[in-house]
């Protein structure tokens, strides 16, 4: 059965805009992602298989090019929307926290930093700098190592430190293998 011949409550756009994202599965914003489905799947169910398939929305997300282009319904033209969808959201991040956010909360610096360094292969060490009351005035990574080290060298981070004219740092590095 097609979407459009669902009832207009459980169909995923519509629950969208009535309901808000939140209230969306993963396989429904997915869908909406997807915007049509295969012959004989609609967008819902190839959601559904593409998230079993992955295993979870961070996989399906995090996929190679090459993993995501030989999946089922995927190819190069849906890997280059979900790449400018992702770097969005990192801009987005990045913005509200160099605006609005004095970084004392740490679960807003870890969101940040958790959607700056996904995707990473290596180990990427990243530093943010702050001003006086906290607002982040800039970020960059400062080293990149191997699968599962990074060297990091203190003379080069108060070096950059200094440069920002940063009152604070955060310093962050990431596990590529998942593992914290």
């Amino acid at each position: 059965m097609a979407i459009t011949d669902w009832p207009l409550s459980e169909r995923p756009r519509e629950k969208l805009l009535t309901l808000g994202p939140a209230t969306l599965s993963d396989a429904e914003l997915l869908a909406i992602f997807l915007r049509t489905g295969i012959a004989g799947t609609d967008a819902v169910s190839l959601a559904r298989q593409l998230l079993q398939q992955f295993g979870d929305l961070r996989a399906l997300l995090g996929a190679s090019r090459s993993e995501f282009c030989n999946a089922r319904g995927l190819g190069e033209a849906k890997y280059v929307q979900l790449q400018a969808v992702l770097e969005l959201s990192r801009r987005f991040l990045q913005q509200q926290l160099k605006r609005d956010t004095v970084c004392s909360e740490p679960a807003v610096v870890r969101k940040y930093l958790a959607h700056q360094l996904s995707g990473e292969l290596r180990e990427v060490f990243l530093v943010l700098y702050l001003d006086n009351q906290h607002r982040m005035i800039g970020s960059e990574p400062l080293f990149y190592g191997t699968i599962d080290a990074s060297p990091v060298y203190p003379r080069i981070v108060v070096q950059h430190a200094l440069k920002h004219n940063a009152a604070a740092v955060i310093l962050a590095h990431n596990h590529p293998s998942g593992v914290a």
